[in-house]
């Protein structure tokens, strides 16, 4: 009885393991979302995950829409912090069967972020990013 008991728990566990390892490494679909960071917060109470917010304009004065996203990987994570209020291009995989929101909150896990080096205003009409500004000094009293 005791040993029947504990390979029962014992296959349910492998079970569940496998589950999980299958459902973080297949992804239900992948692909490109460019736009501008404008939110993006390490948040969770026990579970803490990388959550951000891309703009997607598609042409200017169009409805902005948003794409709710999450990080799991750090490096990506900095990548993004660094280019938040910039325009990028993101690479996700979405990720279908996660039971819980300790894995994040979103089913759209960004893989990586490049910084886009062009602004579109229309079909085959684009214009470069302008370059960074220096910061203001600040005005010296007298």
């Amino acid at each position: 009885m005791l040993k029947s008991l504990l390979i029962g728990i014992v296959a349910l566990a492998v079970l569940v393991a496998g589950y999980f390892a299958f459902v973080l490494n297949w992804s239900y679909s992948s692909g490109e979302r460019a736009g501008w960071i404008q939110k993006f917060s390490h948040k969770g109470w026990i579970c803490k995950t990388w959550e951000g917010e891309l703009a997607l304009v598609s042409l200017p004065g169009s409805t902005v829409e948003k794409f709710p996203f999450t990080v799991m990987d750090d490096a990506v994570a900095t990548r993004i912090t660094q280019s938040v209020g910039k325009r990028v291009n993101l690479h996700y995989e979405e990720k279908v069967g996660l039971p819980t929101s300790c894995f994040g909150e979103t089913r759209y896990y960004v893989t990586s972020a490049v910084e886009a080096t062009t602004i579109p205003f229309g079909p085959g009409v684009e214009m470069p990013v302008p370059a960074a500004s220096a910061p203001l000094a600040p005005a010296s009293s007298k």
